[in-house]
């Protein structure tokens, strides 16, 4: 009943490639967010690769498992489907909100408002 299933050592190797090449990005997502002084360039590493890592770690976890059960196992891919949805939106909500408090506290050096339909030109 509690059968161990030898798994080749090519899919071994390349689920462990793939979960370091995921927590590398996860990683050097972290840093990003540490390194950077700016708010605007601070939100662009943990997006980006760490959206990437979970893509990584996903399809580690789909080989894994998919191997284990001899079959397909592909519900890990509602997690970075979603990610990669929601991610690039609330990024957008984020730097739209911190862009309106800079102009509402009347920073210096901060962007023309585009979205207004207006031509910056005339």
């Amino acid at each position: 009943m509690n059968e161990s299933i030898e798994l080749p050592f090519w899919l071994e190797l390349a689920t462990a490639t793939l979960l370091l090449v995921g927590s590398l990005f996860a990683l050097i997502g972290a840093l990003g967010l540490v390194r950077l002084k700016d708010y605007f360039k601070r939100m662009h590493p943990p997006a980006l690769a760490t959206t990437l890592g979970t893509w990584c770690i996903a399809l580690a976890s789909i080989l894994y498992f998919s191997a284990l059960k001899q079959g397909p196992v592909l519900h890990a891919w509602l997690i970075p489907v979603l990610l990669s949805i929601t991610v690039p939106v609330t990024t957008l909500l984020l730097a739209r909100a911190a862009l309106f408090r800079k102009r509402a506290a009347g920073e210096e050096n901060i962007p023309a408002e585009i979205s207004s339909g207006r031509d910056a030109g005339n």
